[in-house]
């Protein structure tokens, strides 16, 4: 058993979640903003890869401003321990949760340790875990190297993705997906959009993901 996952993502028209330079920008239009924290109160974890906080470093919570509600567990996928100890999730204003790979020894400031995986960590039996601890719905916020491992893995149940009308461009810019991608298309991980609704000055694009 595994928790009810939803990625959701914030990307311009041509699929870019940051700037060339790889810093981490805000996409999403201040309406969205809203939605995305009371889609965060309405989750019991939140995750994000480590390259997310060490480019962006988010708090993970649950603005005030924006939704009333507890603020998730807040987990990092960290296979080699490489979170610093000043990161804004090790605040202390929300549970937090660090995953490694059973190699690594480093313990975290304001956070509990999970180690599954012999190299990365092991995101299937992460999410039994996290079940097993309660976790009902977990949401997954990034970045690009994350969502590539649940989507390839066949482990997400909904994408939402908030497009902004803007082009960002560049080579090596980060995108919504990476990881190595597919080598035929019908290798292809299939979506089927459910609901597209303005929002601001862009588009929030609903999908679930077929399964075979």
């Amino acid at each position: 058993m595994r928790p009810h996952v939803t990625v959701n993502a914030a990307m311009s028209v041509d699929g870019k979640i940051a700037l060339p330079s790889r810093t981490g920008v805000r996409i999403s239009h201040d309406e969205d903003l809203r939605r995305v924290h009371e889609l965060r109160a309405s989750c019991d974890a939140i995750l994000v890869g480590v390259g997310t906080i060490l480019m962006d470093d988010p708090k993970l919570t649950v603005k005030k401003e924006y939704a009333k509600g507890r603020n998730p567990l807040r987990v990092v996928l960290d296979s080699d321990g490489s979170c610093p100890e000043n990161a804004a999730v090790l605040d202390g204003s929300a549970p937090t949760l660090i995953a490694t790979n059973v190699n690594c020894t480093k313990t975290f400031p304001n956070a509990d340790v999970i180690r599954c995986g012999d190299d990365q960590v092991d995101v299937p039996k992460l999410l039994e875990i996290l079940h097993e601890q309660g976790v009902q719905r977990l949401l997954v916020e990034g970045g690009s190297t994350a969502n590539w491992t649940f989507l390839s893995g066949g482990l997400v149940d909904e994408l939402l993705v908030f497009t902004a009308s803007m082009i960002i461009g560049g080579h090596s810019t980060p995108t919504l997906v990476a990881g190595e991608g597919i080598k035929r298309l019908e290798d292809a991980i299939r979506l089927r959009l459910q609901r597209a609704s303005p929002v601001g000055d862009g588009i929030l694009l609903e999908y679930t993901v077929v399964r075979e």
